[in-house]
């Protein structure tokens, strides 16, 4: 308890000393609001989502810039800031479960999330953007307190993106300051002692309001449940924009965090005796193979700057510059050659250490439109050029004994040998024009090419590829609340690089072409509940591993299916958010026999989600709430030899909105498997991982 408090004492400095900042900031405002009571101020018109909605009104990801949901010809889910409060979700893996075929993969997520959609890899440096543009690097836990929402773009996005998987597009939307202030003061703690401050302050300033800021600052203490778990989590991040002229204005973003903890150990599938692997008993959830002083250290840095200036009324031009960075050491350890019945086996350790990202970013456009009495056109133009840098230094292992159901600790070790550099660059620049031709009020046709250059280079490898990908889609609106669609998207892709496990490891595979076919229907109803039906087929480049355990290229994979989703206010006390996967899949590489017609590794057939939340009248400011996730069983590797269970978890949680002193204040209660099921949670590329224990979590947060 002593180590709690003084822990709490040291993570509460950051929420103390902004204390003041806001007392300053009251002050200044206060003197100021004489002056501006005598200046008229102009007509400001805003746009946006409902307050407290766990529905959007529009997407902010790829050529849908700011376009409603119901326009968007292809499959989209937004996960608004309302839901992500009403979940008390910290981590990119909670706001996307409330998606369909999103699974964990690899990893179980105690250090971040390695995420799958539609048993299709979420590519940790080219799948999620911030703000629609920059390419982020997902290989520490991307905080969510500083965003406004996260959308998911599924399936093929080349023709904004580049050289992508077709699994789809994560995208954060960042909080800016809007036209009230904010200043809010939160508090998060969980039942195994880990605990964060959090404080939000969002300001305009200036005669006319033309600058804005919005400032998060975090600081915790992490611990989930696990032995030997330890660690803390911070981010510093500003969104800040300025109206210069009413046709000029400006955003820049910056945001900082890192997360320092023990990494639990993964554990690998056995090996198959005459074609079948026999898994062994999922361990209980609160154990950890490695030691506490196995830590996974890393940090990210973000900037993005716009520009936008209004041509005229019909035309704009856009101007977007931004890096991302990020620095990792790690001694990453997985559990392998052990005696199903006993538990006896090895764990190795890898040491890396100085292992850095880098993506750089630049994109220009300029859209507007073509009105006509029947016939309008909206098109864009654009430029863009990627270029990341990575060097995923490695060096020496050590094995040691570890028991599967009775870990011993581990002793520390250190490095034996030097690091060895593993660098690799990858350019990805390209050239796009997409139309939105909109006939009537009831016929809408989108057309769009990219024109591609990719180069990737090596230790061992180089690459260069040209493509020319297009993309097609129609829709029918027989009246203004429902769309039909049709749509036909070709992408690029890069095809992965082998893992630190594989004997070609860090090498980069030769990148592939991806076909996306795709129809649906959505709709809006009742209270303003967004309805998805869609029946997508994916066909990509398959990969596995060979009998020489190198990670490669062995054919063509098919994924399709059908995705129900469901998102809005049933009514003015009842919201919900709800997913559902019906999908096959199978490969289709004849060379391969041991894999042709098989399921990809970590590919669900089955999905789905629910999360509600209700506000009785008979309570004013009460909000109780439920969620169900569901997975179904996926192959833990290409050949199918052995699948995990289907799993589903519990989460409850309440809420209550009052005033204390006069201030708008929540108190909030969740619980997250409150059945304390043990489960595998993940697979793919061999290897195992234990979904968490219960958790349950209090937050309290004060709006000043």
């Amino acid at each position: 308890m002593k180590e709690l408090l003084i822990t709490m004492k040291i993570n509460l400095y950051p929420v103390i000393a902004v204390f003041a900042l806001i007392s300053w900031v009251q002050q200044a405002e206060a003197e100021s609001s004489q002056v501006e009571t005598e200046q008229k101020l102009p007509a400001v018109t805003v746009t946006g989502e409902r307050i407290g909605s766990f529905n959007s009104d529009f997407v902010q990801v790829g050529t849908f810039r700011d376009m409603a949901p119901i326009d968007v010809p292809q499959t989209s889910n937004v996960i608004t800031r309302e839901v992500l409060d009403a979940q008390a979700t910290t981590g990119i893996f909670g706001a996307l479960r409330n998606t369909a075929g999103v699974t964990r993969s690899q990893l179980s997520g105690s250090t971040y999330d390695n995420i799958a959609i539609r048993g299709i890899l979420v590519e940790n440096r080219s799948n999620y953007r911030l703000n629609g543009s920059l390419p982020i690097i997902n290989l520490i836990d991307i905080p969510m307190e500083n965003k406004e929402r996260v959308e998911a773009l599924k399936g093929a996005s080349s023709l904004y993106y580049g050289f992508v998987p077709p699994s789809g597009i994560v995208n954060l939307v960042t909080k800016r300051a809007g036209k009230d202030p904010v200043s809010n003061v939160s508090l998060m703690a969980n039942m195994y002692g880990g605990i964060n401050g959090h404080v939000d302050l969002g300001r305009r300033f200036g005669s006319d309001r033309q600058f804005g800021a919005r400032i998060n600052l975090l600081a915790g203490r992490e611990d989930i449940g696990i032995h030997n778990f330890s660690g803390h989590r911070a981010l510093v991040s500003g969104a800040f924009d300025w109206r210069i002229t009413d046709k000029f204005s400006v955003k820049f973003d910056v945001e900082h965090y890192r997360k320092e903890v023990s990494e639990q150990a993964a554990i690998r599938a056995p090996a198959a005796i005459n074609g079948v692997i026999t898994l062994p008993s999922v361990p209980d959830a609160r154990l950890n193979l490695a030691g506490k002083w196995q830590k996974y250290d890393a940090s990210a840095t973000n900037l993005l700057l716009r520009a936008d200036y209004a041509i005229s009324d019909n035309w704009g031009l856009l101007f977007e510059i931004g890096r991302a960075e990020t620095r990792r050491d790690r001694n990453f350890s997985q559990f392998q050659n052990y005696d199903l019945a006993t538990g006896n086996g090895t764990l190795r350790t890898f040491f890396n250490r100085g292992q850095h990202w880098d993506n750089q970013n630049i994109r220009t456009e300029v859209f507007g439109r073509f009105p006509g009495q029947i016939i309008t056109h909206e098109v864009s133009l654009g430029f863009t050029g990627n270029e990341r840098k990575q060097n995923p230094r490695t060096s020496s292992m050590f094995d040691t004994a570890q028991n599967l159901y009775d870990p011993i600790d581990i002793a520390r070790h250190s490095p034996t040998v030097p690091f060895s550099a593993n660098r690799s660059k990858i350019t990805d620049w390209g050239v796009y024009i997409s139309d939105r031709i909109l006939i009537g009020s009831k016929l809408q046709a989108m057309l769009g090419v990219r024109s591609s250059f990719y180069e990737s280079t090596a230790k061992t490898t180089h690459y260069k590829a040209d493509r020319i990908n297009p993309s097609f889609s129609l829709m029918y609106k027989p009246i203004p609340n429902v769309s039909v669609y049709a749509s036909y998207i070709e992408g690029v892709e890069e095809s992965g690089q082998a893992p630190s496990n594989r004997a070609n490891s860090g090498e980069i595979l030769a990148p592939a072409v991806s076909k996306q076919k795709e129809v649906g229907v959505k709709a809006l109803v009742g209270q303003g509940i967004l309805l998805q039906v869609a029946y997508f087929d994916i066909k990509r480049a398959s990969t596995s591993v060979d009998t020489a355990n190198r990670f490669v290229l062995n054919g063509m994979a098919q994924y399709s299916g059908f995705e129900l989703s469901a998102s809005g206010e049933v009514t003015k006390q009842l919201s919900l958010i709800g997913s559902a996967l019906f999908m096959d899949s199978e490969q289709l590489n004849k060379a391969n026999a041991s894999t042709f017609g098989k399921i990809p590794d970590n590919t669900p057939k089955r999905t789905a989600s629910l999360f509600a939340e209700y506000r009785p009248d008979s309570i004013p400011g009460l909000a109780l709430s439920g969620g169900v996730y569901y997975v179904g069983r996926r192959p833990v590797d290409s050949a199918n030899q052995a699948f995990v269970d289907d799993y589903a978890t519990l989460s409850l949680g309440a809420r209550y909105m009052t005033r204390v002193a006069g201030k708008r204040a929540t108190i909030q209660a969740v619980v997250d498997n409150v059945t304390n099921s043990n489960y595998w949670s993940t697979a793919g590329n061999g290897l195992l991982g234990v979904g968490a224990p219960v958790m349950f979590k209090i937050a309290s947060r004060v709006e000043f």
